[in-house]
């Protein structure tokens, strides 16, 4: 066994179980780290409720079949999942399929996001677009990796209370997300690094699923996705 191989065999948990806390302790080399990781991103992927995933894709498929918009947000590498989302549910979904999804991510006006947390509080920079973009129907996704955001719990909130169907993406303990959401895919990880990579494979997988619903076995099979 090489050195390296034996490095990171020493700081493996055992098969079948899951590290309180991930790094625990210090690491010899960066390819004793990467592996590490990579092992770890995989246990924490397979921690993923397969149902929650489906009535996820069940609910948008269903809000894109009827012209309903779907609204994302997040802070800070969330943001760039919930921008990203937009990009990917909007341009990847449509591209050779008969649906034109209407898509908003509420973390890309920089402009209003600080205009309304300059004047009023950063709790509601989410909610207080909502108010006026959205309607009974449309759908929220929030992506908060500890689901502790006090601005994703209250638009989760609000789009609950305002009848719009709400699906959230965290991980740690799920926090108050996770007990607000319609529909929660929570990824069982103590690392945001971890949490985030997972939670854009999340929102590309729901994307490419929706689309190969709508195409023929030969445009799956001769498509890039």
């Amino acid at each position: 066994m090489s050195s390296t191989a034996h490095d990171l065999q020493a700081f493996m948990p055992p098969p079948g179980t899951a590290p309180a806390k991930f790094p625990a302790a210090p690491y010899p080399s960066a390819a004793a780290f990467f592996g590490a990781y990579a092992d770890e991103v995989a246990r924490a992927a397979r921690s993923v409720e397969p149902a929650a995933l489906d009535r996820a894709a069940a609910i948008l498929l269903e809000a894109y079949t009827r012209g309903a918009r779907v609204f994302a947000c997040g802070n800070g590498g969330s943001a760039a999942i919930a921008n990203h989302l937009q990009c990917d549910h909007v341009k990847g979904v449509r591209t050779t399929t008969d649906l034109t999804p209407r898509v908003v991510s509420l973390s890309a006006n920089v402009e209003l996001i600080t205009a309304i947390a300059n004047d009023m509080t950063y709790d509601d920079v989410f909610t207080y677009q909502l108010q006026s973009q959205s309607g009974p129907g449309d759908v929220l996704i929030a992506v908060s990796s500890s689901g502790r955001s006090a601005n994703i719990v209250r638009a989760l909130t609000w789009a609950r209370d305002h009848d719009l169907r709400t699906i959230a993406l965290t991980g740690f303990d799920g926090g108050g997300a996770k007990a607000v959401a319609e529909v929660t895919i929570h990824v069982d990880g103590t690392n945001y690094g971890i949490v985030e990579d997972l939670h854009q494979a999340i929102m590309h997988g729901l994307a490419q699923y929706i689309r190969q619903s709508r195409m023929t076995a030969d445009a799956i099979s001769s498509g890039v996705f």
